[in-house]
């Protein structure tokens, strides 16, 4: 006989999102659809230099997905962690971790960190949702530079995110 009560399907889908562009939303759409409860792990990763700070970027991700939230039904958090992904997932309850792949090095990488999530918990299942076509080229580094040379990247992040990383770049240019 099977259960009658709905069990919630939790995820987590972490990233630096420094910036968050296009690609990133496409996933957490995706991402939302499949899943009741969805939380974006915006991890600290200041050995990347990123262009905001943290509590910026979790800011701006969560203004970028609230409307994703609202249209799917999918409760959608936004956390910042800095500890390992596994254990940050047992933390806040996810089954899944979701990853976007872009490109075969994309998945080269995400090969072996799955198999290492894999050892440290094997309760814990990767789900790899492949950018769409219109994003698969897209990454945040691309973005800062291609902005940092004064590059158009309307194309490639919301709205919001597009005017703050243009006002972030145009602050550090100067004294960089």
């Amino acid at each position: 006989m099977a259960d009658k009560t709905h069990r919630m399907r939790a995820g987590v889908y972490p990233g630096t999102f420094d910036p968050v562009t296009n690609g990133h939303i496409d996933i957490i759409n995706r991402a939302a659809r499949i899943l009741d409860r969805l939380v974006i792990g915006v991890a600290m990763n200041a050995g990347k230099g990123p262009l905001f700070p943290l509590e910026e970027r979790v800011e701006l991700v969560k203004a970028e997905t609230d409307i994703i939230a609202a249209r799917t039904g999918a409760v959608i958090e936004v956390v910042p962690f800095e500890s390992l992904l596994v254990s940050f997932a047992r933390e806040v309850g996810a089954q899944v971790i979701i990853r976007g792949l872009r490109a075969v090095t994309d998945f080269d990488y995400e090969f072996q960190m799955a198999g290492m999530n894999r050892r440290l918990d094997p309760d814990i299942e990767l789900v790899f949702l492949m950018a769409s076509e219109g994003n698969h080229f897209i990454s945040s580094r691309f973005v800062k530079e291609i902005a940092r040379l004064d590059g158009d990247i309307t194309s490639f992040v919301p709205r919001l995110t597009l005017q703050r990383t243009l006002d972030r770049v145009r602050q550090r240019s100067p004294g960089e």
